[in-house]
């Protein structure tokens, strides 16, 4: 009897915790946990374990090493950054439950992280109730930003890299592609757009398949598309084990066919270079970053990272440097102003003069505008490469 009337006191105030956390989103609150005023939190979702763990630790890597050059505080105030791993894609309601904790819990003034779709995608009502600034770290479909005020981007999207690559292969003297790309809103942007911008070029589409998003056996797709007879074949997967499988056997089936081969860069990362071998040989990508970029901010920023660190830089590096960079400058202008208001005024039309060339976000659309390299795989001496053929200055989402 007892017990059973504790269980019921406790339940119910365990319904009125939730009940209470609910309210303190949907009203804007005072948060539990709020920051002091001589702090700013920066809660960061990343994925940390699991399958996708190596490309979430880039991201951190990043923001570290951004921290480690320019210090830990901006505007007379600390940064601190309060980490969570959402474990990857899939992990929408997992990514949704971590941020309402970093809001509530931890006194989050701004959020940075969601490498994949899903997970950003989960929050953005969230970050809309609770008027809580969120840079995307990675998550590439473009529509994401439009879900939430509150949401501005760091990385690219897939239709502005995409559609850049289709509009160069054609008048490049690609005429027909055949396209392969993982079954989610990410490879269906890279799909579209890709299309788009070759068919306006001038080439033709001649077939199209959708691959699991953790397939490691490409095999049948790859053949359809050998049978199909084009002058190259775009493929688009989510990075990590995935493309260094896709890579291995398009480069063991592709040989001797004379198809060229076509990705975006997270499929040929730098760093994923070593486990490709030959297989990067004459890949043709587009992406937003790339390491032979002769800036003095590339210049810097890779001095930095090879003080601690071995190779070349992820481009994930850099975009949790970049996302860094974004809230240090938006709270030097503030003058550490930490509301969300003061915080989004700054980010829309704010410029940057990043590692990977200049950037704006452009005011209309709180995303990003940028450089995007088409470079050409090499393999020299046992080591792979991609190196720049041409530069698209200043793209813009074509999806917006």
């Amino acid at each position: 009897m007892n017990g059973s009337r504790t269980f019921s006191i406790l339940d119910g105030i365990n319904r009125r915790r939730i009940l209470g956390f609910a309210a303190a989103i949907a009203i804007g609150a005072a948060l539990p946990a709020a920051a002091s005023d001589d702090k700013v939190v920066v809660g960061v979702v990343l994925p940390l374990s699991g399958a996708f763990a190596d490309q979430g630790s880039h991201y951190e890597t990043g923001m570290r090493l951004y921290q480690k050059v320019h210090g830990t505080k901006v505007a007379d105030k600390e940064v601190e950054l309060v980490v969570r791993d959402d474990q990857g894609p899939g992990s929408g309601d997992l990514a949704r439950r971590l941020t309402q904790e970093l809001i509530l819990r931890n006194g989050a003034n701004i959020i940075l992280g969601y490498s994949f779709t899903p997970n950003a995608m989960s929050v953005a009502t969230l970050l809309t109730e609770a008027k809580i600034p969120a840079i995307i770290v990675n998550a590439a479909t473009s529509s994401i930003t439009t879900k939430s005020d509150y949401f501005t981007r760091v990385s690219m999207t897939l239709s502005q890299v995409t559609y850049t690559l289709g509009k160069w292969a054609a008048s490049n003297g690609i005429g027909s592609a055949y396209t392969i790309v993982s079954d989610y809103a990410p490879g269906i942007d890279a799909e579209t757009w890709f299309t788009n911008g070759f068919t306006e070029g001038g080439g033709k589409v001649l077939g199209s398949d959708r691959t699991p998003v953790a397939a490691t056996e490409y095999g049948p797709f790859l053949q359809r598309a050998i049978e199909a007879k084009p002058g190259a074949i775009f493929a688009f997967n989510p990075g990590g084990d995935v493309s260094i499988a896709f890579m291995k056997q398009s480069g063991e089936r592709l040989k001797g066919t004379g198809i060229k081969l076509m990705v975006t860069g997270d499929v040929v990362d730098d760093n994923l270079l070593p486990a490709m071998g030959s297989a990067v040989q004459d890949v043709i990508s587009a992406w937003h970053y790339q390491e032979d970029v002769d800036t003095p901010e590339n210049k810097a920023f890779l001095e930095a990272f090879r003080a601690d660190h071995e190779g070349a830089p992820s481009y994930r590096v850099l975009q949790g440097y970049d996302g860094m960079d974004m809230i240090y400058k938006a709270l030097e202008e503030t003058g550490g102003d930490v509301s969300a208001d003061a915080l989004m005024s700054r980010f829309k039309g704010m410029k940057l003069a990043s590692p990977r060339g200049p950037i704006l976000i452009e005011p209309d659309t709180r995303d990003i505008t940028q450089n995007i390299y088409i470079r050409k795989g090499e393999f020299v001496d046992g080591k792979g490469s991609n190196n720049t053929i041409a530069v698209v200055d200043m793209v813009r989402d074509p999806a917006k």
